[in-house]
């Protein structure tokens, strides 16, 4: 048998020939081992007596039980049993030998010279010989793992139409307007509700909404938190500016030192007065008269008045 022969009776019993013929040869060797299990088991079950050995024997005792206690009969029945089974043995053998050759000439086998012209059931509406644009098994193979793919692809992306449909449907629930009051504060609705962005009096007063009006008189809340966000950074950076500051002021109230900060704020305020004092020319500092542009008494006395004043601040600190 040439290997086209073989290959067209394989495609078309959809086995080989030889499994078939081992599946033959298989069971029939399954049937010998069975009935040579059955002759040995009767054979045992018969009593030594029966079986020609003589009764007189010391060794050949009757058995309670009818399984041989003679180990000579046992001895005998084993050996004999092994050569009946090599017996059968080499004949299923040798007779199935000539079964499998005159099977793989005669019955399952196609002459050499139709086995070209031969055209199986599954290949009748098909084209021979193929034109050269036929799918070959790599592009089929190719094709299979595209589908496979954009299967996957397509599954992930129902999983993420069905979660981002969720993720809308709570949005919407938290910026809706609530119908009444006893809603918003029935347990059934546990989710807190964002709709006082749009519908609470302060928000109407800024004139938000969640789209842009016709008018363009509304604000839509998008701009809002679009400047929010763009005001972040600068946000951060005056925060992190003001962490090393805070690291320099008292932990309470009372460990502030007010006696050396009004220290401070007078020493401030008589040097701002007397630097306005020398500016404008009047009286001297220290003994010495300045000279300067003179003045009024009507600006003397309410220079006067500024200094009490500051100075009645500094009594009612203390």
């Amino acid at each position: 048998m040439t290997q086209q022969v073989e290959a067209l009776l394989t495609e078309h019993l959809r086995y080989t020939p030889l499994s078939l013929i081992d599946d033959i040869i298989n069971t029939v060797n399954t049937i010998v081992y069975r009935a040579i299990e059955a002759i040995e088991n009767g054979l045992f079950s018969i009593p030594p007596q029966q079986l020609g050995y003589s009764p007189d024997s010391d060794t050949l005792a009757p058995a309670p039980q009818p399984d041989p206690d003679h180990p000579e009969a046992k001895d005998e029945i084993e050996n004999g049993v092994h050569q009946l089974e090599t017996l059968l043995e080499a004949t299923v053998d040798k007779t199935f030998d000539k079964f499998e050759i005159y099977t793989l000439r005669n019955i399952l086998t196609v002459p050499d010279e139709l086995a070209p012209w031969m055209r199986l059931g599954h290949y009748e509406a098909l084209p021979l010989p193929l034109p050269s644009n036929a799918p070959t098994p790599e592009s089929i193979l190719a094709l299979r793992r595209k589908v496979q793919e954009t299967r996957k692809l397509n599954l992930a992306l129902r999983n993420a139409h069905t979660s981002n449909a969720a993720t809308i449907a709570q949005l919407k629930s938290l910026v809706s307007t609530p119908q009444s009051t006893s809603e918003t504060l029935s347990p059934s609705t546990p989710d807190p509700s964002l709709a006082f962005l749009t519908s609470h009096p302060s928000a109407k007063g800024l004139n938000l909404s969640l789209k842009q009006g016709k008018r363009n008189t509304e604000s839509p809340l998008t701009t809002q938190l679009q400047f929010f966000i763009s005001q972040l950074p600068a946000l951060r950076q005056a925060l992190s500016e003001l962490k090393p500051r805070l690291k320099s002021l008292p932990e309470k109230v009372g460990d502030i030192d007010w006696e050396s900060r009004r220290e401070e704020r007078r020493a401030y305020i008589e040097g701002r007065v007397r630097k306005i004092v020398d500016g404008i020319g009047v009286g001297g500092v220290d003994g010495d008269e300045m000279k300067g542009v003179r003045v009024g008494r009507e600006e003397v006395s309410d220079l006067e008045g500024v200094i009490g004043g500051v100075a009645r601040a500094d009594r009612m600190e203390e």
